[in-house]
């Protein structure tokens, strides 16, 4: 054995993935290969029962008599419980150089294999116990129209008790009452490789007919093609009888509690729906049919169920086993939520288990929405208030302003008598005589600042009107380094406006741009139309708006202005109020740090308007 051979031999075998060792007629090992020192342990000196079976006596399967003896191999199948594994097992005997005899012994894992082999036998008698004791009809069919197997469910359902001669029967012409039944039947399953849920009737063995529901899909062969059908027939009787069992229990919880007019909600342990009462079902709009059996919890927010159940088992919220008056929103049917409150209690039976709890929810939202109506009235109220308040004092401002304001008036009259009409700077004392107009009607304006506005309007150049407000506020700009862009669109359609409400907007947008600059920036101020609108573009390279104040900047009283002289949040209500009187909009865009950008959109006057020639129209002579 200590041959080149012998070497090479002995690398064969270390390469197997079997186990493999030879051992003498004494049972002592004399080589083990690699795969089995992995499986066993070393044993090579060692008796081979005492490195297979760890025992002091020889393994009880061993057979090295028989090799040894006849000169035959033999092969077997054995389990090995220290190693929890089955084997095959190939003993043969081998011939040595010095003429003595081993036995050269595999050992093959077969384990994975016995393992499916016993499942799968499993799996064939588990189908076969479910085919035969299952409730309902079990069958397989030709596509010819005769039965190949059936259970006994099935022929009891349809009153047969041969075998041999229900396979026999034509199913077209003896099983079904209506035999278009059949043939519909075939043309759905044929179409869609199944039929789930068809609804007819089939003729017992003693002419009565039997409902049933009938789920099958087709048998094909290895080349795919239809050879015949199985599936399963359900007896609709019991179905019957099921819903018969449910309209007797719901009968019995109307004579009980259907005269609540709140709703009444139970469930089991496992949170299926056993009581659903009218209340219930005028209250979250589902129907008792509905929800009865089904989980309760789809009517909570997430994790709520578990609360509820939580608090009834706690004594701190009405006892153990009681919820009282604890406020809870249920998701109605259209997904909107109903507001009440759940009192609740837990059902438990004799031995002190819990069986079901029961709950009773009122409705409040009626209640809770007129509690925010009065709310929103309240507040009104107080708006109301705060424009009273500001009625007097725009009073007590005016007649204290009005005097100066004419004087004002007064002297810029005297002034444009000295100056010539071509003259820019008249055109400058015009603007500002007509400002000061502005500002004693709006005065007067403020007195009823709740009532409409029915100045008179015409049509207007948006072009002239952004022009003046851009001359007029051009020292102003310049003085706090403020670049002024002006781009306006030739050819635009006159608006329908007020022109001093138009003035009013623009002074102030300007105005509020350049406050949101105080250390300088650009203000862009462009004109554009489509025809059927005319757009105004101010946008600022200033502060920017909180994204939180978007909402509210329109508001009345809304300011972000600190001093107390400068703002008291009537600018841009203002102004939206005028833009939309006139059928317009405003639309913002801002951002924190870059800057914002107010659209003032105004329809434009449809036909062939033309503007009036007023001196407002004059050209401009420096």
């Amino acid at each position: 054995m200590n041959s080149d051979k012998a070497i090479n031999l002995y690398d064969i075998l270390n390469a197997m993935e079997d186990g493999i060792y030879i051992t003498r007629e004494d049972h002592t090992v004399e080589f083990m290969n690699h795969a089995m020192v992995k499986q066993f342990g070393p044993g090579v000196g060692k008796p081979c029962y005492q490195v297979v079976n760890q025992s002091e006596v020889m393994c009880p399967w061993c057979r090295a008599k028989e090799v040894f003896e006849d000169g035959t191999g033999v092969h077997s199948e054995i389990y090995i419980p220290r190693k929890n594994k089955t084997y095959r097992i190939i003993e043969v005997p081998i011939k040595n150089l010095d003429g003595t005899i081993s036995k050269l012994n595999i050992y093959r894992d077969i384990t994975r294999r016995k393992d499916q082999e016993l499942k799968l036998r499993a799996t064939e008698q588990d189908y076969r116990r479910l085919f035969e004791n299952v409730a309902a009809g079990v069958y397989t069919s030709s596509k010819e129209g005769s039965f190949l197997n059936a259970n006994k469910a099935f022929l009891d359902m349809v009153g047969y008790t041969d075998k041999e001669e229900f396979l026999s029967m034509s199913i077209q012409r003896d099983l079904y009452v209506r035999p278009e039944d059949r043939i519909a039947f075939q043309q759905m399953i044929e179409d869609d490789g199944h039929v789930i849920n068809y609804s007819v009737e089939f003729k017992r063995k003693d002419g009565s007919t039997v409902p049933v529901l009938l789920t099958a899909h087709t048998r094909t062969n290895p080349a795919g093609q239809v050879i015949g059908y199985e599936g399963i027939c359900v007896d609709q009787t019991q179905i019957v009888r099921m819903k018969q069992k449910i309209e007797e229990g719901r009968d019995f919880l109307n004579n009980i509690i259907q005269s609540s007019p709140n709703a009444i909600i139970g469930a089991d342990m496992q949170g299926r729906v056993i009581i659903w009462n009218q209340g219930a079902e005028e209250t979250l709009g589902y129907t008792a049919e509905e929800l009865m059996g089904q989980d309760v919890r789809q009517l909570y927010d997430d994790g709520m169920a578990y609360e509820l159940m939580r608090m009834m088992r706690s004594p701190e919220y009405g006892g153990a086993g009681k919820l009282r008056a604890y406020p809870l929103n249920f998701k109605h049917k259209t997904g909107q939520s109903v507001e009440g409150t759940m009192s609740a209690t837990i059902i438990y039976d004799a031995a002190g288990r819990e069986v079901a709890s029961v709950g009773f929810f009122v409705d409040l939202g009626v209640r809770l929405a007129m509690e925010r109506q009065l709310s929103r009235t309240q507040e009104q109220l107080l708006q109301s208030e705060k424009l009273a308040a500001m009625g007097r004092l725009t009073s007590q401002l005016a007649h204290e302003l009005n005097n100066p304001l004419y004087g004002i008036m007064n002297t810029l009259e005297l002034m444009k008598t000295e100056i010539r009409p071509d003259n820019k700077r008249r055109r400058l004392l015009d603007m500002a005589l007509s400002e000061t107009v502005r500002l004693a009607d709006m005065l007067r304006k403020m007195l009823s600042f709740s009532k409409p506005d029915q100045e008179e309007r015409s049509p207007v150049d948006i072009n002239t009107i952004v022009d003046e407000i851009m001359l007029l506020h051009d020292k102003q700009l310049r003085e706090v380094d403020i670049k002024a862009r002006v781009t306006l669109a030739p050819g635009l359609r006159p608006v329908l406006a007020s022109k001093n409400q138009l003035r009013q907007v623009f002074l102030n947008m300007v105005s509020n741009a350049k406050d949101a600059m105080p250390s300088g920036g650009t203000l862009a101020v462009a004109t554009s139309g489509n025809g059927s609108h005319v757009r105004v573009e101010i946008s600022d390279t200033g502060s920017g708006i909180r994204p939180e104040h978007l909402d509210k900047i329109f508001d009345t009283f809304f300011t972000t202005k600190t001093e107390s002289a400068r703002g008291v949040g009537l600018g841009l209500s203002v102004c939206y109020g005028f833009v939309n009187d006139h059928g317009g909009d405003i639309q913002v865009e801002s951002q924190v740090g870059v800057g914002t950008t107010f659209k003032i959109i105004l329809p434009a006057m449809a036909g062939d308007a033309t503007l009036p020639k007023t001196a407002d129209n004059a050209p401009v002579v420096p």
